[in-house]
Formats: structure tokens, sequence, C-alpha cells
């Protein structure tokens, strides 16, 4: 008599789903800038081009480098899966998400090493414009989750203007949990939090030099309860006024500058 095979368990099920899914997901991206950088980024897997004439002479040598074959189209028929507002100039390369690898792949061995953690921040433009700022400041990588933080799309790649192609940017499972791995791995990780009686200078003062996490959380909700309890200490970015917020783009750039001038 011949045994039934067993039968999954729902949780094995769903994540075999969830593999399947992610291996088979692609990424749109558009837009001159982005797309050239993409071009030209080995680590990068393209897998279709669409280009209006005009663009194609703008990316001629993008392209021969990429050794792809584009499909022109007339502008009136660019028809590609982006949001219709989406500003293209005549660009849109479909490509897989690049993997940056885990924490210690990225977060061990640089000279001054500096990570930002993302606590809810799914702006894409928001997001993006931290990657450009990790990138000119020297971060090691940009972390954010798997849920609920903003994805690899082409509005992000567009306004992190190519820091897409070249700043580590991790979506891991638990952002806690990456904070304990960042101590365990010798980081100071401090959370931003406007309400906190220490500011960034006087936490790094004398340390500057050791490695630096920095958690940011949403604007309005800021970083969870969770989040408080599991770093090291609570800093604010000094400021002139007792009132008024930095969008947290923005709040990046200056905490990131500040923990490595002190």
């Amino acid at each position: 008599m011949n045994k039934k095979p067993s039968k999954k368990p729902a949780w094995v099920v769903e994540k075999e789903k969830a593999k399947k899914a992610a291996s088979a997901e692609t990424v749109w991206l558009f837009g001159l800038h982005a797309v050239r950088d993409a071009l030209l980024n080995p680590r990068r897997e393209k897998l279709r081009l669409v280009v209006t004439l005009n663009a194609q002479n703008k990316l001629e040598d993008a392209i021969a480098a990429s050794g792809m074959t584009p499909d022109v189209v007339d502008p009136r028929k660019f028809s590609v899966p982006i949001d219709p507002g989406s500003v293209h100039q005549g660009a849109a390369l479909e490509v897989k998400p690049l993997n940056w690898g885990g924490l210690e792949d990225n977060c061990i061995g640089a000279e001054i090493p500096r990570v930002i953690l993302l606590d809810r921040v799914t702006d894409p433009h928001n997001v993006g414009a931290i990657l450009r700022s990790a990138e000119v400041l020297g971060a090691s990588a940009v972390i954010g989750t798997r849920h609920h933080s903003a994805p690899e799309t082409g509005a992000l790649a567009k306004t992190a203007s190519g820091a897409l192609e070249r700043q580590p940017y991790l979506r891991m499972r638990n952002l806690s949990d990456s904070i304990v791995a960042l101590q365990q791995m010798g980081y100071l990780v401090l959370g931003l939090d406007g309400e906190a009686e220490e500011t960034i200078e006087d936490a790094v003062a004398g340390r500057t030099s050791d490695p630096i996490a920095l958690v940011l959380g949403a604007e309005g909700p800021g970083l969870r309860q969770k989040t408080k309890e599991t770093v090291d200490k609570l800093v604010k970015i000094d400021a002139a006024r007792g009132f008024g917020s930095l969008n947290v783009s923005n709040a990046a750039a200056l905490s990131l500058y500040a923990s490595l001038k002190g």
C-alpha cells in the first residue's frame, strides 16, 4: 500500500512561496541618470532596456558598455510598467534587485564605519535622498526592514541619483535584531529622538573613530518603543531653537556628519 506524501507545514509553504516570488521580482528603473548608472554597474543584472532615439543617443556609451540591445520606441508609444506621472526622460531599464549581502559583509572592515538604520521610513524619495547623503559622507550601509520600509523602486533610484548602484541598501527581517548584531560587532548605536537630553556631538565626543550606527524613525511617529529600548543611547540634533523638526533625509545627513566630526 502506497503511503500518501506528507503535507508540508503551512509556514514551509509560505516560505517557499516568498522565496519564489523574490527570485521572480524585477524593478523598472527610469530616468537618464538612474538608467546610465545601472547600465554601468557590473553587479546589476539587467533584463530589458527601452529607450527613445534621443535617449539612446545620450546613453550610447553606457549602452555599449553594458552589451545590451535596446528596444527603441517612438516617444508617443513609450509603454513600460512605471507610474504614468514618472519623468522617465525616454529611458527605462528592467533589472533584478541588487544583492549586497548581509550585515557582516557591509559593516565590518571600513576605516571609519558608519551605518544608518531606518525605522519604518517608507517614502522612496526620503530613502533615495538618504542614500545620496550616505554615499557622499562614506556610510558603510543604509539598513531598512523587509516590511514597512521603502523597497528598491524606480522612484527611489531616481531620487538617489545613481547612489542606489553604489551605496549598500539592505532590508533586514528585524530591525532590533540588526541593532543587537551591530552592537556585538562593536558599534555604538544611537537613536535619533527630538526629546533626548544628549546631543549627537556629546555622545560621540572622543569616539569619532569608533564604529557608530544611527537609527532614524519616520517623520511623525519617530522611533518605535522597542527600538528606543534596544539602542545604546537616544540623542538629538543640536538645534538653534527649541521647536520644529527636520525631514528625515535632512536629519540623516546632519546626524551622519555630526558623528564624523564630533
